[in-house]
This record gives C-alpha cells, structure tokens and sequence, in this order.
C-alpha cells in the first residue's frame, strides 16, 4: 500500500456549506462540483451534500451524466451548456439545467421538438469577457428564450472577475451592469455570486448562490486565510517518512543537487512527490507537518519522494507528514508553489490513495 492518502472530511464540508448558508441565507445554493469537486471526488461530494442544496453545477454534460449514471437526483447545472442537438437531447433526459451563453444555444433549443421542459440560466457577459451575451444583445435573448416552450424558467447568471479583489472597482462596474440589465427584465432569478461575492459582496447574492472553493475549506481571498472565514479543510493530504538519512555540512540532496547542507542535517524522506500532484516547482523552505512541528522541504521534489530537514524537531521513521490540509493551509502552500489551492487539489494524481472519514 503506498504511504500517500487523501483523506476526505465530510463534516468540514457541511460545516463549510453552512458558512455559505448563513452568509447568504434567503438564497438558493448551487454548489460547484465541477472538475471532480475540484479534485474531492463529485460523486462522494454530491452524495454529501445532496439533502442540502438546491442544485449542483458541472462545467459539462459529461460531469452531469456521470453523476445522473451514479444515481445522483439533484438538479445539476451545465455551465458551459450543451452544444448539438444530441447533447441538448441527453441533458433533457437527465433532467439537467442548462446555461445559455451563446446564439447557438438558443437556436438548438428551439429546433428541439419534445416534450421535455428545462430552466435555462441566461448568462451575461457583464465584464469578464468570456462567456455570455453582452448587455445590448441580452434582452433579444431573454425575448427568444421566453417564447420557447422548452424552457421552463428563466435566471439570470453572471460571473464576476475580480470579487476576491475587495480594492478592485471590477465588482461594483459589474453589478451596476447587471443592475441596470435587471430593470430591462423583472422578476428574473438571478445569480452572480461566487465564494468571493458570497463573503464580500452581499448586494451580489439574490435568489442563487454558487459557492465553489469555500465549500472545500479554501479562502478565496489572497490575504485572509480560511481559518479566518471559519472554514474548515476538506481535503489533507499525508504521507509517511520511509528513511532518516544524516549528512555532512556541505553535503547536497537530490537531482541537480541544488540544496546544500548548511550543517549537519538530519534529513526525512517522504513517500510522496509530482507523480502523486505534489507541485514539483515549490518554492524553497516550503513547510510540512510532522506531528504537530513544521519541517522545511530542501531539494527538488522528484516523482516519488520529497526530502525534509528534520534537524530540529522530533521524527521517526513511519511517522505521519502532513503536506497540506488539517493544520496546514493549502492557501499557504498554493502560494509556496506561486499558484492557487483550486489548482493543489485538482492534480492530486489517482495512484494517492483515498480515505473518507
């Protein structure tokens, strides 16, 4: 069995979902469990959070398909819509939700001759600049749409750039967009919120909020961690020291020996490494937990094994080494590897084993 294991806290999870709820408590919540719930597991995840929330989102139809095949009967959200009409024919079948962001979502819908009926979440380009219709072309949209009968109800979504950004003015131009398009269209639903807004932007909350990376114990903010936002970690990731080695002051450690011992070192080697998604590019004296004490990694990460100075603390072989997760940040290792958590937990690779608790 190898030592790397991914356990899974589905308390923290419900813990963290009741943070959503109770930061934004008249809205419905879909929650992301797009990208494998961002690396979680969606079936398990959506399993978990199934009696608690109103809908779950996907990024596309195969996610949904893939959940509906598992036996998940929640309403799911394709967020990138469906794009032929064997698509648009499966997603009905599946009782899915399908956003539109495009012409060519609304003319598959209304070439589509069955009986099936849908609610279809409109999505405007408020100032992203990626998917969505633009603020002048959205009411022609909202017009066709209405007078289709495949469509079931209308909710109007959208998609901020910079909400975790609370010195940005990007959120305020963007709901003042979306302000102004809601006049054009009353007593639409509508969602805007993201786990940033859910936090910071309570005039962005309405009838519908998405929370993504909040629900799995990640601050979506640079400078607050979650702990902070009384998030909990849903995901640690562990392994175990298989070797203590001693070397000489001067001494260097692993490939392109680009670390050398300042002193004579006692050195830990842990059974993890890229090939498990441990990022192979971390910064230098990034941290790991070793019952309850902070070790620095020294070397490059190989496929395997990463290398620890445990000169200072109290470690033996077969003790537990936490890389991110309970009692280690993945905020505060993301920024070791000059990236963001969301990406920490999606390249966990299949051969770490998993543990649910």
């Amino acid at each position: 069995m190898r030592d790397a294991q991914l356990t899974i806290n589905r308390s923290a999870l419900l813990h963290n979902l009741r943070q959503v709820q109770l930061a934004a408590p008249n809205a419905k919540v879909l929650a992301m469990v797009k990208a494998d719930a961002y690396g979680h597991g969606a079936l398990l995840v959506a399993q978990t959070l199934d009696s608690h929330v109103n809908a779950l989102g996907v990024a596309f139809l195969a996610e949904a398909l893939a959940l509906r095949g598992a036996g998940i009967r929640s309403p799911i959200a394709i967020l990138e819509g469906v794009f032929s009409s064997e698509e648009l024919e499966a997603a009905l079948a599946a009782h899915c939700y399908l956003v539109v962001h495009q012409q060519a979502q609304i003319d598959l819908l209304a070439q589509y001759q069955g009986q099936s009926q849908t609610r279809v979440w409109l999505k405007i380009d408020s100032g992203m600049h990626r998917l969505g219709f633009s603020p002048q072309t959205a009411v022609v949209a909202y017009q066709q749409l209405q007078q289709l009968a495949v469509v079931k109800e209308i909710i109007l979504t959208s998609h901020f750039a910079c909400a975790d950004d609370l010195q940005s003015p990007k959120t305020h131009q963007q709901l003042s967009v979306l302000t102004q398009l809601a006049q054009k269209l009353p007593s639409l639903p509508m969602s805007f919120a993201n786990s940033a807004a859910i936090l910071a932007w309570p005039d962005s909350h309405h009838q519908w909020v998405r929370p993504g990376i909040m629900l799995y114990g990640s601050s979506p903010f640079a400078d607050k961690d979650a702990s902070t936002l009384n998030l909990q970690p849903v995901m640690t990731l562990s392994s175990r020291l298989i070797a203590i080695q001693q070397i000489k002051a001067g001494e260097t450690v692993g490939y392109g020996s680009t670390w050398q011992a300042p002193r004579n070192t006692r050195l830990g080697v842990v059974a993890i490494g890229y090939g498990d998604g441990y990022p192979r590019h971390i910064n230098a004296n990034t941290p790991v937990l070793i019952n309850g004490q902070r070790a620095a990694i020294v070397g490059r990460v190989s496929m395997d094994m990463i290398t620890v100075d445990i000169s200072d603390i109290q470690a033996e072989r077969g003790d537990a080494v936490i890389l991110w997760g309970e009692g280690l940040s993945a905020d505060e290792i993301a920024v070791c590897a000059n990236t963001i958590s969301y990406e920490l937990f999606c390249q966990v690779t299949a051969r770490v084993e998993r543990l649910v608790i």
